[in-house]
């Protein structure tokens, strides 16, 4: 749309996201500009040792990454399926993954193994928090049962949620949002879902490719619009940002600027305003 920092005149404090499941399977986060442009910092936790090595690699020096299993904080089996993206805190549902075209060879668990997690909120390297995204296959509940110091201070939750029971007993997308609605915030938007056809059938030269059933998708909660007066003026900038540049919502990021201005007197929100309208006549 345009630079949102070309409007800004007051410094911007760096941004902080916590990504918990880092490992890459391919494609770009949707918060990488804001690392690329050095407007953030990363800490990113990856249990799988191998994955962990490779992500520190490759990483720029405002991305670190720690091999952690993140989670309530108890000794727990830790499932190793054939595709390592899928292993999980929780054991594979067999029965129900036997449904769906090209889902269950990569889900079979190989081994099992006991480990020990911990909790966000334990973490030394981890204060204030402004982004937080989790990718734990069915284990995001144990993660937030970890962290409600880093929740309190998170603006924008982004987390893969289940629809149906693809692991035993793990939490599904309406326990998620019971539990981040009840910390104070809201559904935003999804960033993409997946599902798989049920069998016998399959999409012609897309085998990995749903019809209608969706399985799972990332989920993006923000901070209660209701309740953008209480954060402070700082939170609320940086919660702009984000919503301008990594998730393109520039209504409610207008909202967030417009509160801002109320409390600094900065005339930034009818500037971004006018911008966005300018930019995209047909938003009026």
């Amino acid at each position: 749309m345009f630079d949102i920092f070309s409007l800004i005149d007051e410094p911007i404090p760096e941004i902080t996201i916590v990504d918990v499941g880092a490992m890459d399977v391919g494609g770009e986060m949707p918060f990488q500009p804001l690392l690329d442009c050095g407007r953030a910092q990363l800490i990113g936790f990856e249990p799988v040792e191998q994955a962990c090595e490779e992500l520190n690699r490759r990483a720029a020096a405002n991305m670190r990454y720690l091999p952690r299993f993140i989670g309530d904080g108890s000794a727990r089996p830790f499932h190793i399926t054939r595709a390592a993206m899928s292993s999980s805190l929780y054991e594979p549902n067999s029965k129900l993954l036997s449904y769906f075209q090209n889902l269950e060879p990569y889900m079979q668990v190989d081994r099992t193994v006991t480990v020990q997690t911990c909790r966000l909120d334990d973490v030394a390297e981890i204060a204030d928090v402004d982004l937080l995204k989790s990718d734990v296959d069915g284990a995001e509940l144990d993660v937030f049962l970890g962290a409600p110091r880093v929740l309190q201070s998170a603006l924008i939750v982004q987390c893969e949620v289940h629809f149906v029971p693809l692991y035993q007993d793990a939490p599904l997308f309406a326990d998620i949002d019971a539990d981040l609605r009840r910390r104070g915030y809201l559904f935003h938007t999804f960033e993409g879902h997946a599902g798989r056809t049920f069998k016998p059938l399959t999409l012609t030269g897309h085998p990995f490719r749903g019809l209608k059933q969706w399985l799972w998708a990332d989920a993006v909660y923000v901070k209660s619009f209701e309740h953008f007066a209480e954060l402070p003026s700082e939170k609320l900038l940086k919660l702009a940002v984000i919503l301008h540049d990594v998730y393109r919502s520039y209504d409610l990021c207008a909202v967030a600027l417009q509160q801002y201005q109320i409390q600094t007197g900065h005339n930034i929100g009818q500037r971004y305003v006018d911008r966005l309208l300018a930019a995209s006549p047909a938003a009026a």
